[in-house]
């Protein structure tokens, strides 16, 4: 009787213990396949193997630029330009110059020229004064002064000679009053004249004494006035032949303001033609004769040493660490075959934005870059010699 009544007990108890079974099959089941199926994805790696250490590229890759050795120049010349237009363009595009050869030639040359002549007369007028000053006076003009003595010298001893003959005949008259004075003295003496008559004798000697005295007065007067005059005529004379040193100096002073104001003008002249700065080829020219010279625009013209080529590469700041003078550099473009080669010769201190030409709308052309300047070599500067201001690749090797 205990039998029948524990049948659906046991019965139930096995319903549980199989739904236990099955639902651990399913729950094992579902978690192998999803095992399965998440290492199929996996790459199949041993787990205790460590992972590869992937290498440092150390490649520099930028844009650039290429131009001839110390950039396109402009000719400039000194001073204000202001108002001066071109007279002549003396090289044509292409075209390659030496240091100093003249290029241009501007419309101020004229002018500047004929002030150069008037300077260069100037000193000629200048160095003939100092030869006369140097020569004295002329030999006309000595000759004249020492004609001038001995007409003076002549007066001199003819007055003189005049005056003495004067003094000569006072003294015979003082010798005759003095004699017909004793005489009446004697007269007087012996009452044979009267006193008025001896008085009148004796006063003819006084008298005779009197012009005697004038007379020799004279002649000393005569002799010392006709001297000085002599000695001053002498004196002019002298001083017209000699060269003195003090108007030698004025006179070389004089030439050496005249040598100045030419070289001034000379100066002003060189302003008017523009000479090349250093040897180089043209690459372009931006006035045309007749046109107003901008001293403070693009210049006459642009010069290039276009055998000496540098690829300026515009290096992102992050990446201007790993760059190093002395290091080598492939230079691409679509423009030349091949690869241009070259080495590392400047890096810039400055940190600007990108300035290369981008046809690309959507590049970043405020990313902030540091210029490098990379000098080809020879054969690749020959090669490129023509493509000045090209965009090219450049790829610096670490």
């Amino acid at each position: 009787m205990d039998i029948p009544s524990k049948t659906p007990q046991v019965k139930r108890s096995r319903r549980w213990v199989l739904a236990l079974v099955i639902t651990t099959g399913i729950v094992t089941a579902t978690a192998a396949v999803y095992t399965v199926s998440r290492y199929r994805l996996l790459p199949s790696t041993p787990a205790p193997t460590p992972a590869p250490t992937v290498p440092i590229v150390r490649t520099v890759t930028a844009l650039g630029r290429l131009e001839p050795e110390g950039e396109a120049v402009h000719p400039a010349t000194t001073g204000s330009l202001e108002g001066t237009r071109i007279l002549k363009i003396l090289v044509k595009e292409g075209e390659k110059v030496k240091a100093g050869q003249i290029i241009a030639i501007l419309d101020t040359r004229a002018r500047r020229l004929a002030a150069l002549k008037e300077t260069q007369e100037q000193v000629k007028v200048a160095q003939t004064r100092l030869a006369q000053v140097k020569a004295g006076a002329k030999v006309g003009e000595i000759n004249a002064q020492k004609a001038t003595i001995l007409r003076m010298e002549a007066e001199l001893r003819g007055n003189v000679k005049a005056q003495e003959a004067t003094v000569e005949r006072l003294v015979a008259e003082l010798q005759n009053a003095e004699t017909e004075d004793r005489r009446y003295q004697q007269l007087y003496q012996d009452n044979a004249v009267s006193a008025s008559t001896r008085d009148s004798k004796h006063l003819a000697v006084e008298t005779a004494q009197k012009q005697l005295e004038e007379g020799k007065a004279t002649l000393n007067r005569l002799r010392e006035s006709m001297q000085a005059q002599l000695n001053e005529a002498k004196a002019n004379l002298n001083r017209i032949a000699e060269v003195r040193p003090t108007d030698v100096g004025a006179a070389r002073a004089e030439v050496d303001k005249a040598l100045a104001a030419v070289e001034r003008t000379k100066a002003d002249l060189e302003v008017a033609y523009v000479r090349s700065p250093r040897d180089g080829r043209i690459l372009k020219i931006h006035i045309r004769p007749g046109e107003v010279v901008d001293d403070r625009g693009e210049g006459i013209l642009k010069l290039g040493q276009t055998d000496k080529m540098y690829a300026v590469a515009e290096v992102y700041e992050t990446d201007i660490r790993k760059v190093r003078l002395g290091q080598r550099a492939t230079i691409t473009s679509d423009a030349f075959v091949g690869k241009l080669q070259g080495t590392v010769n400047q890096i810039g201190w400055e940190i600007g934005k990108k300035d290369v030409l981008s046809t690309d709308p959507a590049a970043a052309t405020d990313v902030r870059v540091v210029e490098v300047k990379i000098r080809l070599d020879p054969a690749s500067s020959q090669q490129v010699a023509a493509l000045n201001n090209l965009q090219v690749t450049v790829e610096i090797e670490p």
